[in-house]
């Protein structure tokens, strides 16, 4: 090709005759081995760079990309012998196979998980974006190739291509692709992905994907076979065509019978396997390229429970194996990205690099100036837009073994790529910074909340038992026309490696979807979720009910949680206890998981949290409910109280209010964290400070609420010991009750509530929560434990009722 002469690269192939067939080498001891060592050392560096850019939030393509540019000669070829242990000539063959079967079997899996129903209901704004996106980066994408041309300077093997037409062509397809599923996890780790910037993000990428996948089709085959591509085109497209109004129809009516009898095994999932790769052949005969058969077959499947089955079995040898070995070959490729900085012009071809972001940035600040959104939103969406993934680097790869580019411009576009990727996380985590966001909003509360401001509740749910209990809370808020609620019910699921799992469930509902045999498990259990708080939301005219669903890894699902409690501006974040109620009538654990998950929501909530302990609550009539309130002290007392108070407004709703109060040893403070005669002094003003607001507030309560409600009743009991705690629980236990409310007590500074609190199992309920909800207790009542927002989570680690105090002595929220 004129001054460009790649690197020969010659494989020695003997064909043996058909006599001989079964007479060949055994590839059991020859061929194997190495490639398990290549297998294993790929992934296993892959792995180790992953854990290593994890703080930077960057996508797992990134640390495949990273183990090949580490195999590249420049930097493992100074050691040829550990290079040709690892990748022996003679072996880089096999590892080549391995590498077109898994990027065809990317593309299936990325077919799979593409809804195109979806993409007929997005909204405008989010269509614009992706069409300015496209548009922009058409037009600057030859301005820029030219620049590189005129700028680079080389001879040899480090000369340009000669022919710049399918140049030109590909470093636009480059520059106007999304990578989704690669921004869907970038979106996750920084925990935007349920905000309205995260929706509108991955809303644009997913039509920017699609279109990319067009233009692939229609483009590409100009670019590798010139300009008879016009018949493989028409020839792809009739192809497609084909397989969805032709064999579409068939192959689902097929799959959803044997999915909804559940009769699939893994040798019938062979049958998928072997679609997938004789559609990639046909494309591949027709002249496009085998990953848009494997896509389009992918496309043509059932979503749902059927592509759930296929993706839970496969996708970990696809995106754990064939994936680092296809990604680590473009890193290789980038081994010659040194050649650009040995000639003279270097620093305006690293010009260009830098260049090739801008577009994207500037395609997206334009279209959303439209809608008047912020700059800074603007600016974060086009960053997020620049996201590239595997779409981009199969191109490039194409490019490159179709000696489309030079090693130079390969180099300098790849570059561009990753430099897109790389900076996306750091630069929106340091704009946004989502973990530090809720430090200086406003208290977030029950207690200050007006009584005609709406009440706005985060239900978080896992399923549906769930949800009928928390509607039965909700429901006893009594909304008014003057006291309306907002319930944003919140179903929380675990992440698995797949992008379609991270996907909002506005975008996973399909109207084509008809039957029940066509939800996998996640979205037939947020279907039901949404049936049964729609129908709560129907039967009241003052509530208001929405219902997504989050899914995160449960490590970190709880900044997903404070994102939406922030998002949604809600005063109480409900969640459930990891315990559920047996067939014989005892709390067992459902998961362990759930109780890390509210700890953490209460170490740091943006508002009030309740932890609700559900003893079939919902079985209650509608319209009795007696609620025993205990009321001891503090700040998450007072905040139970003006919950408790808030419920008094429904009609059949009896409460009863209960105050210890604590006197002799029951109200020594607690001094064992105090080393100093000032911190003790410090401890005392605290208790004096709380128990002045305490009761400033009960007189409130008694002044207003009890003497003008029958339903209403307040009494008090002395405690002189920690002994007799337990006993008076005992005591109003008899007296029965359908809902006890009470608060988790921080800030109570009291000694005998600490060490009680030692011997807690879920020290998360508190005190006289975690009795309530005890086994041996026998309780058969249901159970709130209310958090206040504002003095500072919990901190399970080490003490459990201590605030932080400034130099005067008193409790400093945290606002």
């Amino acid at each position: 090709m004129g001054g460009f002469q790649p690197p020969p690269v010659c494989y020695e192939v003997s064909e043996p005759s058909p006599a001989q067939f079964w007479q060949t080498e055994n590839v059991l001891n020859s061929k194997l081995p190495m490639l398990a060592i290549q297998i294993a050392y790929t992934v296993l560096v892959s792995r180790i760079f992953f854990f290593l850019l994890k703080p930077l939030h960057q996508p797992r393509l990134i640390s495949h990309i990273s183990v090949g540019f580490l195999l590249s000669q420049h930097l493992l070829g100074r050691f040829p012998s550990v290079f040709n242990l690892l990748y022996p000539v003679h072996g880089i063959l096999n590892v080549e196979v391995l590498c077109n079967i898994g990027v065809i079997y990317y593309s299936f899996l990325s077919g799979l998980d593409m809804n195109l129903d979806t993409i007929l209901y997005v909204k405008k704004k989010a269509a614009s974006i992706a069409v300015a996106g496209i548009i922009f980066p058409t037009v600057m994408a030859p301005v820029f190739y030219a620049l590189h041309r005129k700028f680079y300077v080389g001879t040899g093997i480090y000369s340009l291509e000669d022919s710049t037409y399918n140049a030109y062509l590909l470093w636009t397809l480059v520059l106007t692709v999304t990578g989704f599923p690669v921004l869907a996890h970038t979106l996750s780790e920084l925990k935007l992905l349920y905000t309205g910037l995260g929706k509108a993000a991955l809303t644009a990428a997913m039509i920017g994907d699609t279109y990319s996948w067009i233009l692939f089709t229609l483009l590409v085959p100009f670019s590798i076979i010139g300009q008879r591509a016009i018949y493989s085109v028409l020839s792809t497209m009739l192809f497609i065509v084909f397989c969805i109004i032709v064999l579409r129809p068939t192959v689902v009516r097929f799959i959803d019978r044997k999915t909804d009898k559940d009769e699939w095994d893994y040798d019938q999932l062979l049958f998928v396997v072997m679609g997938v790769f004789a559609c990639s052949y046909i494309t591949d005969i027709l002249g496009t390229h085998g990953i848009v058969g494997a896509f389009v077959f992918g496309l043509i499947l059932p979503h749902g429970r059927f592509a759930d089955l296929v993706m839970s079995i496969s996708d970990d040898f696809a995106g754990g194996f064939l994936a680092p070995l296809f990604f680590g070959g473009s890193g290789m490729r980038l081994g010659g990205l040194p050649m650009i900085f040995y000639q003279a012009n270097w620093p305006l071809t690293l010009l260009v690099v830098l260049f090739l972001c801008v577009p994207k940035i500037l395609s997206t600040l334009f279209a959303t100036s439209f809608f008047g959104m912020r700059t800074r939103d603007g600016l974060a969406l086009g960053l997020l837009q620049n996201t590239k993934g595997a779409m981009a680097l199969i191109m490039l790869n194409i490019a490159w073994d179709r000696s489309i580019i030079s090693p130079p411009t390969y180099c300098v576009i790849a570059s561009g790529v990753l430099l897109m990727t790389v900076v996306v996380s750091p630069i929106i985590d340091i704009i946004y910074k989502p973990r530090k966001r809720f430090e200086q909003i406003k208290l977030r509360t029950i207690q200050k909340l007006r009584i005609d401001a709406e009440l706005r509740v985060l239900a978080c749910v896992h399923n549906t038992r769930h949800a009928t209990g928390m509607i039965r809370i909700v429901e006893s808020f009594n909304a008014t026309r003057l006291s309306p609620i907002y319930v944003c019910a919140l179903q929380l699921v675990e992440l698995t490696e797949r992008g379609a799992a991270l996907f909002p469930a506005y975008m996973q509902k399909s109207s084509g979807q008809s039957g029940a045999q066509n939800l996998s498990r996640t979205q037939a259990e947020l279907e039901s979720i949404t049936n049964t708080f729609a129908a709560f939301g129907q039967s009241y005219d003052a509530v208001r009910v929405e219902t997504s669903n989050v899914v995160s890894d449960y490590a970190t699902i709880h900044e997903d949680i404070y994102n939406s409690s922030k998002e949604k501006g809600t005063s109480l974040i409900l969640l459930p206890f990891h315990k559920h109620l047996s067939s014989v009538g005892m709390l067992e654990t459902t998961s362990i998981v759930y109780k890390d998950i509210n700890q953490k929501v209460m170490q740091g909530a943006p508002c009030s949290v309740g932890i609700f302990v559900d003893r079939d609550l919902g079985s209650v009539s509608k319209k009795k409910l007696h609620i025993l309130m205990i009321f001891v002290g503090g700040p998450d007392d007072r905040e139970a109280l003006a919950i408790a108070w808030r419920m008094t407004g429904h009609p059949g709703i009896k409460l009863s209010v209960v105050r210890i109060l604590l006197f002799d040893d029951a109200a020594e403070i607690d001094t064992s964290f105090r080393e100093e005669a000032k911190e003790i002094l410090l401890a005392v003003m605290d208790r004096d400070k709380q128990k002045e607001l305490d009761d400033e507030y009960i007189s409130g309560f008694r002044l207003r609420a009890v003497p003008n409600e029958d339903s209403i009743s307040y009494s008090e009991i002395d405690v002189h010991s920690g002994e007799d705690i337990p006993v008076v629980l005992r005591e109003l236990e008899k007296i029965g009750c359908d809902l006890y409310i009470v608060g988790q007590g921080n800030c109570r500074n009291s000694h005998v509530f600490s060490n009680l609190l030692e011997w807690s199992d879920c020290s998360e309920l508190g005190v006289i929560g975690d009795i309530l909800a005890s086994n041996y207790f026998g309780s058969r009542s249901s159970l709130l434990v209310v958090q206040q927002y504002g003095y500072g989570g919990m901190d399970f680690g080490k003490r459990h009722n201590h605030m932080a105090t400034d130099n005067d002595g008193f409790g400093t929220p945290i606002v």
